[in-house]
């Protein structure tokens, strides 16, 4: 991951070194083509944290999220690269482009700008420590759920409590017992394929109500993995940043791109199903 931040940043020096007229090849193309190394390690990594963690992957998780937002911001708020960025967008009507290339042009002006490229100064500095702080937060928020998840066992001695649910679930949750060293009995977690079968056929309410509950409050137990302060910490970090860059809110932010457009239309779509 260092070696792949390492060699963006030289490529990016690249490119607002060249002596030359901005262009859409040594600029916008260089642009695009610049980080592979980096973005083809951390594609694996983010996978392999994702599905199959252990403690030194999120070690490693907790060191890299701050460099890596880090270099984020450093590209994105490059006053020498988003010059020439610009100079590009402003003179498309005459670069001939197709139409993929124009979509290209578009996304990496937008997403400059939307990434605080038109901030003065000190609203940069303001949003590189939201960034990182964000960072930060996100990747412990998923690391508490993930341990609250892997924590919870609903452990059935009794068949008869098993009503409802096929062989196939059963057998499942026969298989998690036995690997976990409880033979005979049979364990739910709170994975989905787990959970949602036991929800999805098990005739027993109670159970149903319990398993349901430790899924639906995970992190929110006030124990050492509760996100509730967190969630507060990240809501008015993104409702900062949002309105740093000139939006009324998170939301309204994030949908710009989606199809939704703005929050208000999102609302009526829930409202209209």
């Amino acid at each position: 991951l260092l070696e792949g931040i390492k060699q963006q940043e030289a490529e990016i020096l690249a490119i607002t070194s060249n002596k030359e007229n901005p262009t859409f090849d040594n600029t916008i193309v260089a642009l695009e083509k610049s980080g592979k190394l980096l973005s083809k390690v951390n594609t694996v990594f983010n996978n392999l944290n994702g599905a199959n963690t252990n403690d030194e992957l999120q070690a490693i998780a907790k060191e890299v999220a701050p460099i890596l937002a880090e270099h984020s911001d450093n590209i994105n708020l490059n006053d020498a690269l988003f010059k020439r960025i610009k100079i590009v967008w402003d003179q498309q009507s005459n670069l001939q482009l197709n139409q993929e290339e124009k979509k290209l042009l578009e996304n990496t002006y937008k997403r400059f700008v939307r990434n605080g490229a038109n901030l003065n100064t000190s609203q940069k500095e303001r949003l590189r420590a939201i960034n990182s702080e964000l960072a930060i937060l996100t990747l412990k928020y998923g690391q508490n759920v993930l341990a609250e998840t892997n924590k919870y066992e609903l452990i059935i001695s009794n068949k008869n409590e098993l009503v409802g649910s096929p062989e196939s679930v059963i057998a499942a949750a026969a298989a998690e017992a036995k690997g976990k060293g409880k033979e005979g009995k049979w364990i739910f977690t709170l994975s989905n394929a787990s959970v949602m079968s036991f929800l999805q056929y098990s005739a027993n309410r109670q159970l149903r109500k319990e398993i349901w509950n430790a899924y639906q409050l995970r992190s929110n137990n006030n124990n050492d993995n509760d996100n509730k302060v967190l969630a507060i910490q990240m809501a008015n970090l993104r409702r900062e940043k949002a309105q740093l860059l000139g939006y009324k809110s998170h939301a309204a932010y994030v949908l710009e791109l989606s199809m939704a457009k703005n929050p208000e239309k999102a609302n009526q779509l829930l409202l209209d199903l």
